[in-house]
């Protein structure tokens, strides 16, 4: 299977100009046979619009939804995007799958990041959905989600073959660690594949990293983007080509049987006294 993944540039602002980016690309990209297209965080309203994503927010079916819902009818694709969608009274930070039949799947983003956005989202309160796709099964999180290996490791477990993550991750030393370092590790010790959208270039508010990427269960990348500029890179998706590779890393098998001494998570974390020297 054939995915592709579209790095924005954050500095073309405005729903009307973003999804006329989000249209043509969708097209390019499955000129170029790709099945499911992934977008990044907040790709419609964009990351850094501040207050003003309350009121560019939609309900389950509202105009941004049927803009998906229409490009994945149009090519036959199933779309990812991040949106900014009402949930009630409260505006949620969320990912879409939408396939070329209509069907919409919606997770919202637990893990928010900084005051920013704990300012503008109401945190989600679901298990991340599967969703399958053409005989695939993928996972749906939101950017700083994929930084908590549990996160990961609970869509793996419930038979994930594939993560997608729309994300605003910015640039600086954190975020080339995040990008280089972070996904294709979760990758291989979950022995999944990962694919993780980003923006390029700055909006009024951040600048961010780019380095849009697939890594697979071995932990290397099948498609990398650059750190500056907007682009749509290609991989092609096997599940079984990685056998090999899960039987020679059975990290799941042996935290699935052998892992039960580890206990849950604390809900506070330890506090260790400052070290005031002898």
């Amino acid at each position: 299977m054939k995915i592709a993944l579209v790095q924005m540039d954050a500095s073309q602002t405005g729903p009307t100009s973003r999804m006329a980016v989000m249209e043509q690309a969708t097209a390019q990209a499955a000129s170029q046979g790709a099945r499911v297209i992934v977008f990044p965080e907040l790709a419609v309203s964009g990351y850094g619009a501040g207050e003003d994503i309350a009121s560019l927010a939609g309900g389950p079916d509202g105009d941004h939804i049927r803009f998906l819902t229409r490009l994945a009818s149009t090519t036959g694709c199933a779309l990812v995007a991040g949106l900014a969608l009402k949930d009630g009274s409260r505006v949620r930070n969320a990912a879409v799958f939408v396939t070329s039949e209509g069907e919409v799947s919606a997770y919202y983003k637990i893990h928010l990041y900084g005051d920013y956005e704990k300012a503008l989202f109401a945190r989600g309160e679901q298990q991340p959905p599967l969703v399958t796709f053409e005989g695939v099964r993928f996972g749906l999180l939101v950017c700083f989600d994929v930084e908590f290996p549990e996160r990961v490791r609970d869509l793996a477990a419930r038979g994930a073959d594939a993560v997608l993550v729309p994300t605003a991750l910015p640039k600086s030393e954190a975020g080339a660690f995040i990008a280089g370092s972070v996904i294709p590790v979760r990758a291989f010790e979950n022995q999944l594949f990962i694919v993780y959208a980003n923006h390029c270039g700055a909006d009024a508010r951040f600048a961010y990293q780019g380095r849009s990427c697939l890594a697979a269960p071995d932990g290397q990348f099948l498609a990398r983007a650059s750190g500056d500029a907007a682009d749509i890179v290609f991989a092609d998706i096997d599940i079984t080509a990685y056998d090999a590779c899960r039987a020679q890393n059975p990290y799941l098998e042996e935290v699935m049987t052998h892992c039960s001494d580890l206990g849950t998570v604390k809900s506070k974390f330890i506090q260790r006294e400052p070290d005031t020297g002898s």
